[in-house]
């Protein structure tokens, strides 16, 4: 009954009685619930700008091919092979990475894009420093000296990737292994060396000075910088084990750096 005299008394002073006047705790609720979503729109948006972006090169490759540049790569071989021995390098990459379980999807999609943005821009910058600025084509040693290193980047990148996931089969998260033998004997970075590598061969491929001395520059600061973030958890890690390790080896280059 008290129901009843309730709505009765709402009914005589002439306001609806269909609806609710939201309470504070119901919009406290509706304000910790907005960031919420806004992670995920930011996420679906660079998906989008990123799905837009292979898009985009896709459409500029199909037009470089409809202008002849498969004529360029007849006449280039140490380029063409170049692009096929790394297109087969990005893919067996891929076969025997290990992904991080505990990123997102996305936020693993967009890590790897960023990663990429300077590899892309070598790749731009070489054969439009031989175009513009030298003209012609690469001596013919400096381009088989760029695939030479390209293949031994290769080699290195993935032989070291391949030994990693060999020798911690089996691991557990309370049971870490510091991998400590086959190219992780000599130096500690032994795929970052190799990407190096792989990446600097380009720029001679093309015969491309200064697009190969600003890779030296910004490849060292980058590597530099991805190296102290990694050894500091691998240091939390391991403690001394891997502060004796650190003493014993090189970091890229073994007895140099």
């Amino acid at each position: 009954m008290a129901s009843e005299t309730n709505q009765d008394a709402s009914q005589s002073d002439g306001k609806a009685t269909g609806g609710l006047k939201p309470t504070t705790a119901m919009l406290i609720a509706d304000a910790s619930a907005a960031p919420a979503e806004h992670p995920h729109f930011i996420h679906s948006l660079a998906l989008h700008f990123a799905e837009t972006a292979i898009f985009l090169v896709a459409v500029v490759g199909a037009i470089a091919l409809g202008l002849g540049i498969t004529a360029y790569f007849a006449e280039h071989h140490y380029v063409l092979a170049y692009l096929a021995a790394y297109a087969g390098f990005r893919f067996s990459d891929l076969i025997v990475r290990e992904d991080a379980e505990d990123s997102p999807p996305r936020k693993e999609l967009g890590r790897r894009i960023a990663a990429q943005l300077p590899l892309l821009a070598t790749f731009a910058a070489a054969p439009f420093e031989r175009t513009y600025i030298y003209g012609g084509s690469a001596p013919a040693f400096v381009s088989a000296l760029g695939l030479l290193l390209e293949l031994l980047g290769m080699w290195l990148a993935l032989g070291a990737r391949i030994q990693l996931g060999f020798f911690t089969s089996g691991r557990t998260a309370e049971h870490p292994v510091l991998v400590k033998r086959g190219f992780y004997r000599y130096i500690r970075h032994p795929i970052y060396a190799g990407t190096f590598l792989v990446t600097f061969g380009w720029t001679l491929i093309y015969g491309a000075p200064v697009t190969a001395i600003l890779t030296l520059i910004i490849g060292t600061i980058l590597a530099q910088r991805q190296m102290k973030s990694e050894e500091a958890a691998m240091s939390a890690s391991f403690g001394e084990e891997y502060d004796a390790y650190r003493r014993e080896t090189d970091a890229l280059i073994p007895d140099i750096w």
